[in-house]
């Protein structure tokens, strides 16, 4: 992302095990280990204040060295996290500490380091324990030799990182939230009205019990033809659909579109009528099939333009995938629109790569930040590793060499697309007051990204701390993005309460004495047909986080925010993001612990180095949101009107 906190900007690369590598990577491998001793060889679990509600310690091991930081201290597994506590000042160290669902893969590891003695040509060993996080981070530990602390903390994660029981995790075990918030359908429901002009009117339960919630202006209204998700699973209960459409011809319009999620209205301007909707990919097939009820519905998104009793708004369709994959998808039943059969439309193909090329883009990115990092996972700085104060010990092979690394790893390319694809969508939208449909192949993850974005373009209210949290819930989780398995959070297998992760979300490296990717894994040599873990989710908060860079002063909140934010997706401590879709955490979970309001207030605390929440009080508060407070309100300009200057402006 653009900005984050230093101790938030770790290394993303794996460990160098070559001698001639670590012989020169800092002082953890000279330091004398028979010196290294615990603070005190038993600690009292009840007096560490430092421990989340319901948190417990399950394993320890003491004199464990971080070597991205060359610091000794206590490293302890806890039903929640990884947690490293420095024995010199006896606090947490953020770098060495991450919550057991942030862990992506780890890996025990053996380095011969050759005796720096001149008397002695024996080698020693160091045992070490790697981590890679799905947040970009790559930690190594170094624990004592002849000891079987390794062995008990490796253990300890290969046991909590993967739950047997979905009430094993943490989400659960430390109970309810203390804070009130409404229902997410509630939410949702007020959102709807705001979009439709009628955010005087307020959504209750009682409003969704006895189905009073179906309002409507001129053009839109909401349906509950998805009430018991009987039309599609991975929708909302509620959908904002054109009024001159029935359910019927939804229920027709359904069976054309791929897992039946039909175009639905993500967010319209009520004084242009100007619409911006998302669906999946139409079943054209290699027959050019095509649908009456789905043209009529795409069609009814063009309402006549206000000014223009004759005139019918543009359509534009846009296909956030490449055009070549598109046509393949026509080979196995899918496929894109023709222009010829929907009205007075355009086709646009943006060519954002899929989940797989994502996937793969992250982890060449990882170890790009590894390299380059201020702290990598080889204990070598990058003030060491490049020879003095200038970036590249002001070698321009190194700089180059540099810049070529960052290049190959494609993912400022692939952010830059979904940006350009972003400010395009909402420039229609804004300056036409165009009627434009996007999807993708399911309609749940490039999709997903390109709507939310252009939501936020178009809408200052989305730059708010309310509107962002009205914007995850609407087009992220309500639109059903498969967090389970995009992001390997827990999924629920069946109708039971076991548990089932993505292959890709633990395992552990083969003990090669050559340097790997932090990309290969053995669990990676599944297909990709098996494997769906992807970053969109966390690419998503990585546009935001441009956007906030290039537009300071158009957001009520602060990079802080989305750093913390997307701490608490990856770490499972709340329940929004466990499962693929409502529909699955509706039927299996009952109601979630909400993260946002406590998100604002917990967060500053932690900024602001304060011990205990109920230290807070009202006169306070204005101090603690600071830190994720942008100091100026959100503007009410577009922000795509210098959107296109992305290329220049992204930054790491």
């Amino acid at each position: 992302m653009a900005a984050s906190r230093p101790s938030r900007s770790v290394s993303a690369r794996d460990i160098s095990i070559g001698c001639e590598r670590l012989d020169g990577a800092g002082s953890w491998d000279t330091l004398e280990w028979t010196k290294i001793e615990p603070v005190t060889r038993s600690v009292s679990h009840a007096n560490f204040e430092f421990l989340l509600e319901a948190e417990r310690v399950l394993d320890e091991g003491h004199g464990v060295v971080l070597v991205n930081t060359d610091e000794a201290g206590t490293l302890f597994v806890t039903n929640f996290r990884l947690l490293f506590l420095s024995d010199g000042t006896r606090n947490i160290v953020p770098l060495g500490t991450i919550p057991l669902a942030t862990i992506e893969k780890f890996n025990k590891m053996v380095v011969k380091i050759q005796s720096t003695s001149r008397n002695t040509n024996k080698s020693s060993s160091r045992r070490l324990l790697q981590i890679i996080g799905k947040d970009m981070r790559i930690i190594v530990f170094c624990f004592r030799p002849r000891t079987k602390q390794r062995r008990a903390i490796f253990d300890a994660l290969s046991r909590c990182t993967k739950p047997e029981r979905i009430w094993d995790l943490y989400a659960f075990t430390c109970g309810p939230s203390k804070f009130c918030n409404l229902s997410p359908k509630v939410r949702l429901l007020n959102e709807y009205f705001r979009l439709l002009g009628k955010g005087f009117h307020h959504a209750s339960m009682r409003m969704i019990e006895d189905g009073s919630f179906t309002m409507s202006n001129d053009s839109w209204r909401i349906s509950d033809i998805n009430f018991n998700y009987s039309l599609c699973q991975s929708y909302p209960f509620a959908l904002l659909v054109p009024k001159s459409v029935s359910d019927d011809e939804i229920i027709q319009a359904s069976n054309f579109r791929a897992r039946s999620r039909v175009p639905a209205v993500s967010w319209c301007n009520p004084e242009t009528g100007a619409v911006l909707a998302r669906s999946s990919q139409p079943l054209v097939g290699i027959m050019n099939t095509r649908s009456t009820a789905d043209e009529k519905l795409v069609a009814a998104l063009c309402a006549q333009l206000s000014d223009e009793k004759d005139s019918r708004r543009k359509l534009y369709i846009a296909d956030a995938r490449p055009r070549k994959n598109a046509l393949a998808n026509g080979a196995m039943g899918g496929g894109s629109e023709s222009s010829s059969n929907y009205f007075q439309s355009e086709i646009v193909f943006f060519g954002i790569d899929n989940i797989h090329a994502m996937r793969e883009s992250f982890a060449r990115f990882r170890d790009y930040l590894d390299t380059h990092g201020a702290a990598s996972s080889d204990g070598m700085s990058s003030f060491l590793r490049h020879g003095g104060w200038t970036w590249g010990g002001g070698n321009l092979s190194s700089m180059s060499a540099s810049v070529s690394t960052l290049g190959d790893s494609g993912w400022l390319i692939h952010v830059q697309s979904v940006l350009a694809g972003s400010a395009w969508i909402a420039a229609r939208v804004a300056l036409e007051s165009a009627a434009v449909l996007v999807h993708c192949s399911d309609g749940w993850d490039r999709t997903s990204q390109l709507v939310s974005l252009a939501n936020l373009m178009l809408d200052p209210y989305y730059r708010t701390f309310t509107g962002f949290q009205a914007l995850v819930e609407k087009d992220w989780l309500a639109f059903g993005h498969p967090f389970s398995d995009r992001v390997g959070m827990p999924s629920i297998s069946g109708s039971s309460f076991e548990l089932s992760r993505n292959a890709s979300s633990t395992g552990s490296f083969s003990s090669s004495p050559l340097r790997q990717s932090s990309g290969s894994s053995q669990a990676s040599n599944s297909s990709h047909a098996q494997n769906n873990y992807s970053p969109i989710f966390l690419q998503w908060v990585d546009c935001v986080s441009q956007l906030l860079r290039i537009y300071p002063f158009a957001f009520e909140f602060s990079s802080n925010f989305l750093v913390d934010f997307l701490d608490c997706v990856l770490s499972c401590r709340f329940g929004n993001f466990l499962c693929n879709r409502y529909f699955a955490s509706e039927m299996t979970l009952g109601s979630f612990h909400m993260i946002f309001r406590k998100l604002v207030i917990c967060t500053s605390v932690r900024h602001l180095n304060l011990h205990c929440l109920l230290s807070v009080c009202w006169c306070l508060c204005r101090k603690v949101v600071e830190s994720v407070f942008n100091p100026f309100l959100p503007g009410a300009v577009c922000l795509f009107l210098l959107s296109f200057h992305f290329t220049r402006s992204l930054d790491l």
